[in-house]
């Protein structure tokens, strides 16, 4: 039994069908370049228009306060607990140096409570263990001032990233909250609340940490004006948790130069 001869497809036909192939993939691979450009070149999350504009004016006003503290001295004590005993109090005179960073001149040191005889083995365990909590507290100081104050650089950061929250202040109602999360560091949190007619900041919480999230720092700030409208941290507390470690820091005596 014999097969007949195979109609052959005309060229022009062919041509035909290549062409549309090659169109089709064409049309694939445009698709498939818009869908790749689609996810890098997305863009950023609308924010609010009151976001933007609360964040300009905490700038603006921060940026005036320093300026205007820079003429000021004033005295800061800082008293140091352990588990809940006061072990040590320090005064300083403090002014901003040029590079707008505190400047302390130490006035005098209480002394430690605790700690007296028992021979030289416990003596060198008690001034080592000073010596530990001492590190400790220098290391939550250290972390505490990339927190405060907040920094402009750090706060666009975190405003182009989407990490900024507004939300309604718990006070009047001119009061507003912006709650910031990954400021410094991952998984960290900071909440400003900020006064919008006054165009002052009222008060700073962080939830921060060490090396590791387990050790973790508290920090609350609470603000004051002077007379003359210059906002300044009135008291601070700072929190060790895992060693049961707080400083409390307060600030007066501010005095004009």
């Amino acid at each position: 039994m014999s097969i007949g001869p195979v109609k052959r497809v005309p060229i022009a036909l062919k041509r035909i069908f290549s062409a549309a192939i090659r169109s089709t993939m064409c049309s694939l691979v445009v698709l498939g370049l818009f869908g790749s450009l689609a996810v890098f070149v997305s863009p950023v999350k609308a924010q609010s228009p009151e976001l933007q504009q609360r964040l300009a004016d905490l700038k603006q006003a921060m940026a005036q306060n320093k300026q205007k503290l820079g003429q000021y001295t004033w005295m800061e004590q800082v008293t140091i607990f352990l588990k809940g005993e006061q072990k040590k109090q320090e005064s300083f005179l403090v002014r901003l140096g040029p590079d707008g960073k505190p400047q302390k001149t130490p006035v005098n040191e209480a002394a430690s409570s605790g700690g007296g005889g028992g021979g030289r083995l416990k003596q060198r365990v008690v001034e080592k263990k000073k010596e530990e909590f001492k590190d400790y507290a220098d290391r939550m100081k250290s972390l505490m001032e990339r927190y405060v104050p907040p920094d402009k650089d750090l706060l666009q950061q975190a405003q182009e990233k989407g990490n900024i929250a507004l939300a309604p202040g718990a006070g009047a109602p001119s009061q507003v909250q912006l709650v910031i999360h990954d400021y410094v560091k991952p998984n960290d949190s900071m909440t400003l609340v900020f006064d919008k007619d006054q165009k002052q900041l009222l008060s700073l919480q962080v939830a921060s940490y060490l090396d590791d999230p387990k050790d973790a720092v508290n920090l609350t700030v609470k603000m004051s004006r002077l007379p003359d409208g210059v906002s300044h941290m009135d008291s601070t507390v700072l929190e060790g948790v895992s060693k049961q470690l707080k400083l409390a820091i307060q600030n007066s005596n501010y005095q004009q130069l």
